[in-house]
């Protein structure tokens, strides 16, 4: 009798990673959740980037486009995919496009030595040393960049490297969308 007490943790286990595997194998790897996209930009205050240190001046995320649509890229000199993205960043910067920087979980003198070895496409940098940024966010891993309209709403969502032009132009389209009127009441004569 107390052989069969001793293979129930078996049992159970087997059970466990059966049901592991099923879910795994009807779960998509390349859609990753946008839990943001619809809501308001996350208002975590972060130092700018000043030369190689923090500060003196703070700003939430949500006013760092100062009112105007934005794409905030989440990047770090320590990240190889941040380097194959960089190109396309500073044609953004040529195009006129805004994008705010979050240096996350970098060093601030590495991330200034990354900003001029390539070139700062950024409109502004903010330091996200210990990762509060990246948590607000929700991001998986750097890059990832986020689509931010005049309201300060997330409109989009690429994660990875932003590489790819038909990637590129969905976030530049999504910020420049006219935002959606209110809905009104309409009356019944």
């Amino acid at each position: 009798m107390s052989r069969w007490f001793s293979v129930i943790p078996l049992v159970i286990l087997a059970a466990l990673a059966a049901l592991f595997i099923g879910w795994s194998l009807k779960r998509d790897p390349a859609v990753k959740p946008d839990a943001l996209v619809g809501q308001s930009v996350p208002e975590t205050v972060l130092p700018i980037l000043n030369g190689v240190i923090p500060g003196p001046g703070h700003v939430d995320l949500k006013t760092a486009g100062v009112g105007k649509p934005m794409l905030v890229n989440v990047f770090a000199s320590w990240c190889l995919p941040c380097r194959v993205e960089h190109p396309k960043l500073m044609a953004l910067k040529a195009r006129g496009v805004a994008v705010v920087g979050v240096a996350w979980k970098d060093d601030p003198a590495d991330t200034r030595a990354f900003l001029d070895e390539l070139g700062d496409p950024y409109s502004m940098v903010l330091v996200d040393r210990e990762g509060r940024a990246g948590l607000d966010l929700g991001i998986t891993g750097a890059p990832e960049t986020f689509a931010v309209n005049a309201m300060g709403q997330v409109v989009a969502k690429s994660s990875g490297p932003l590489v790819d032009d038909a990637e590129i132009e969905r976030m530049v389209t999504a910020i420049q969308a006219p935002p959606r009127p209110l809905p009104t009441a309409t009356s019944r004569e």
